[in-house]
């Protein structure tokens, strides 16, 4: 075995095995893969379905649809065959949510580019004739899909690989992990290898690989059980009549995948209760051992089955399978650059492991070799969940495995572990009719249930129970005052003689000079997509030369700071501080905004004083030191009030107060959306992800191209010469009981010409908006376009952008 590499992955399965294909294939032949014990990919596991997981995210969807591709090609370039079924996907609907969770499949799917149909019961006997009808509506059809043999996978990649110069060292265990001059040294009980990049894609080790190098991530196992069955006479009967395999089957009601396998059949549950396992690692005794068996746990699938299928009550059961699935907090995997460690990659979390081990080492090894995914990412960045206690990450885990088949709505809120972040004036929110959500561990008000509304989410694809509470919210804020809780939010100091220099090459924009001024910018990925928004605002000086104050959003936490770490210069001309709960967030907005301000504020607000986009540090009640940047995301006159944590209880109650005379009331982050989306204000991570540039994101009045060198800039200027692709529009739809939620497909003249981002209800303007990327040459404004609805194709427009206030009068007031 060789002691250097330039890349070494550590896990055989097949995720890891993919990894090192992909980085083989890209050119980088010296990359080594170490695996404990064989390549078998789990050898008791299968593949029940390769496209299981649109209702997860935009990120899985895409490597799921690749690794289909991918794996359909792999026994041509290997010669391995991969024992590919190309059966088909059914999964069956009892109910109309069902139905609209279905519909809503079929909108990302067109958005990628696979196939779909919904389908009626006739053309559901047709498809699987074996089936008891009964009481069923309809049902989503993959005709592209299939199942395959992971083992197999795992080998033609494996053979792939080494076809390309990689190379793997089976039985070779990792003992330890350290970083040593700049280098990282993998040691193994064969020797010690030092290399450029490490790829822990360790599976249900990978808590304990990530303590190798003093990380905590949220990987645990959860038991998965399925059941093999006898022969099936009935099945037997058919198949040798001529009969082609029938389609893989998805009772998603029921909560259970069903497939033929000899003759048999394989039924796959996924029951309430499942316990997480090796919650502190796997023991040395157990390799790729199994669990006993838990029939009475899975009864109540089996029954369900018995009357789908009824030949199935006369297949006598074979075996019970459990053994553990590597599983993370929301059912996504981990995917991309650990947390403060240079060149660390993570490939963990994988609970589908084949379905998507093609498409995450293809993006893996794009990040590795490019600096960054050719796809957004940020649904499986490791990032997401900033540091998550193992306690935590058990019952959140066990969540998502029972969440599997749930009805995914896109609104949904999952309740384990909560509260877990509050601000210190939870209670007080809560007595006021906090309907909670939570983003990146903070409890935070989604609307607030009036008197005699229950404090409940109905969740629907269509208009539900917040629908008009949420209105109301939006007109008190439009027409009145309003209060938001946003403490979430990231917060930055950035302090030292280096520290303009370093902003200004990082972002597009110019960096502000005077005390007080403020920018949004945006951080670029070397493509010119946007990796990050901040809002930077220019302090008094510090001790140690200029300082700024960096406001990102709360779900990138981890994934901004991480990044700010990482590219800090290594001189020690600037320094960086996390003071994220130092400050709590208050955003008070609306056209009595600053009556209510300078009732409370020792300064004066008016609008000579204050202009719009800047900052003053200013007493406000008894908090001597109020950070008041006078900006928000939702388009009115307004201030974000960063306060110290503390005093966060006497500024809520000071307000309110101060407030009630103009009718102040509190407004939930469903309110916050509905007013951003008729500003046309992109959402990072959403409207601004890895995938489309700066320019296409219509924001080219915060680039600064002729300003130096920045990270993206070249692209950005090749971009603007050859001409930008794809052009951000806001588009309004003709809908009266359904809104958009994001990844709708844009349809001109029959084709699919764009995708949403994000879309709602506008509750002040009255309509229905969507915002998403349209093709360049189709992106006019007034040109009438189709989005596709709860499944059907309703009429729509490009309208110009800010549909509320589009010359910022409210704003400027």
């Amino acid at each position: 075995m060789k002691d250097t590499a330039r890349v070494v992955v550590i896990g055989g399965g097949v995720v890891g095995v993919s990894t090192l294909y992909h980085l083989a294939k890209r050119g980088w032949s010296d990359v080594m893969l170490l695996e404990r014990t064989e390549l078998t990919a789990g050898s008791t596991w299968h593949a029940a379905g390769l496209l299981p997981l649109f209702n997860m995210s935009y990120s899985v969807g895409q490597l799921h649809q690749y690794s289909v591709e991918l794996y359909k090609t792999l026994e041509a370039e290997t010669g391995q065959d991969v024992s590919f079924h190309g059966v088909g996907n059914l999964r069956l609907a009892t109910n109309r949510d069902r139905m609209d969770e279905y519909r809503n499949y079929q909108c990302t799917a067109e958005t990628i580019g696979v196939e779909c149909h919904l389908v009626g019961v006739d053309e559901i006997k047709k498809l699987w004739p074996l089936i008891n009808a009964d009481g069923l509506i309809g049902a989503l059809w993959h005709p592209t899909d299939g199942h395959i043999a992971p083992v197999d996978v795992t080998m033609a990649l494996a053979k792939g690989a080494r076809m390309n110069g990689g190379t793997i060292h089976q039985h070779t265990v990792v003992t330890g992990i350290e970083r040593d001059n700049n280098e990282w040294v993998v040691h193994t009980d064969k020797g010690s290898i030092r290399c450029e990049h490490v790829v822990s894609a360790t599976g249900n080790y990978a808590r304990q690989t990530a303590r190798m190098v003093g990380l905590q991530i949220p990987a645990i196992p959860v038991e998965h059980q399925y059941i093999v069955t006898d022969v099936d006479p009935t099945l037997k009967a058919y198949r040798e009549a001529g009969n082609p395999e029938l389609p893989v089957l998805r009772e998603s009601d029921n909560q259970y995948y069903f497939r033929e396998e000899r003759m048999g059949w394989i039924l796959g549950p996924y029951e309430k209760h499942a316990p997480a396992c090796f919650v502190d690692g796997v023991p040395p005794t157990f390799e790729k051992d199994l669990f006993p068996g838990e029939l009475e746990r899975l009864m109540p699938h089996v029954e369900a089955c018995m009357n789908r299928v009824p030949s199935f009550e006369t297949a006598g059961i074979k075996d019970i399978v459990n053994g553990p699935i590597s599983y993370t907090p929301d059912g996504n995997p981990m995917v991309g650059p650990a947390y403060g460690l240079p060149n660390l990659w993570l490939s963990e979390g994988h609970s589908f492991g084949v379905t998507a081990a093609g498409g995450a080492g293809w993006q893996l090894a794009n990040w590795i070799v490019d600096g960054e995914p050719s796809v957004d990412m940020i649904g499986v960045d490791p990032r997401r969940f900033g540091v998550v206690a193992k306690h935590f990450a058990k019952i959140k885990n066990e969540e998502a495995y029972e969440h599997v088949f749930v009805n995914h709505f896109p609104m949904e809120e999952r309740p384990a572990g909560r509260p877990a972040k509050t601000p210190p004036i939870y209670d007080r929110l809560d007595k006021a009719g906090a309907v909670w959500g939570a983003r990146f561990g903070w409890e935070r008000p989604n609307w607030f249930a009036p008197a005699g509304v229950e404090r409940q989410d109905v969740y629907s694809f269509r208009r539900s129970n917040w629908f008009e509470p949420v209105g109301n919210e939006v007109r008190t804020m439009r027409e009145r005052v309003g209060l938001i809780e946003l403490s979430s939010f990231a917060k930055y100091e950035v302090e030292g003689p280096g520290a303009r220099e370093w902003l200004d090459r990082m972002v597009a924009n110019a960096i502000p000079k005077g005390v007080g001024r403020m920018s949004l910018s945006h951080a670029l990925n070397p493509s010119g997509s946007v990796r990050s928004e901040f809002t930077i605002t220019r302090m008094a000086d510090g001790l140690y030369g200029e300082r700024f104050y960096l406001v990102g959003p709360g779900a990138g936490h981890d994934y901004d700071y991480d990044f700010l770490q990482k590219t800090l210069p290594r001189d020690g001309s600037v320094y960086l501080k996390d003071v994220t709960n130092q400050y709590g967030v208050l955003v008070l907005a609306g056209p009595d905004a600053r009556k209510v301000l300078q009732k409370l504020a020792d300064a004066d607000v008016s609008n000579e004083a204050f202009k719009w986009l800047t900052m003053q540090e200013i007493p406000v009640g008894y908090c001597p030191n109020v950070r008041a940047l006078r900006v928000n995301f939702v388009g009115s006159l307004g201030w974000e009030l960063h306060h110290p944590i503390e005093y966060q209880v006497h500024l809520y109650e000071a307000l309110m107060a101060a407030g009630r005379e103009f009718d102040i009331g509190l407004v939930g982050m469903r309110a916050m959306d509905s007013m951003r989306l008729e500003k046309s204000y992109r959402l990072w991570g959403t409207d601004l992800n890895a995938e489309n540039s700066v320019l296409e994101a219509g924001l080219n009045r915060f680039v600064r191209l002729n300003k130096g060198e920045f990270t993206g800039r070249d692209a950005l200027v090749r971009q603007q010469a050859d001409g930008v692709p794809n052009t951000y529009c806001t588009i309004e739809i003709d809908a009266a009981d359904a809104d958009s939620f994001g990844n709708e497909p844009v349809f001109m003249d029959g084709q699919v010409v764009g995708r949403g981002t994000a879309g709602g209800y506008g509750h002040f303007v009255k309509k229905s908006l969507m915002l998403g990327y349209v093709k360049t040459e189709f992106a006019e404004i007034g040109r009438e376009c189709q989005v596709r609805l709860m499944g059907e194709l309703r009429p729509a427009r490009i309208v110009p952008e800010s549909p509320y206030d589009p010359e910022n009068e409210a704003l400027r007031a």
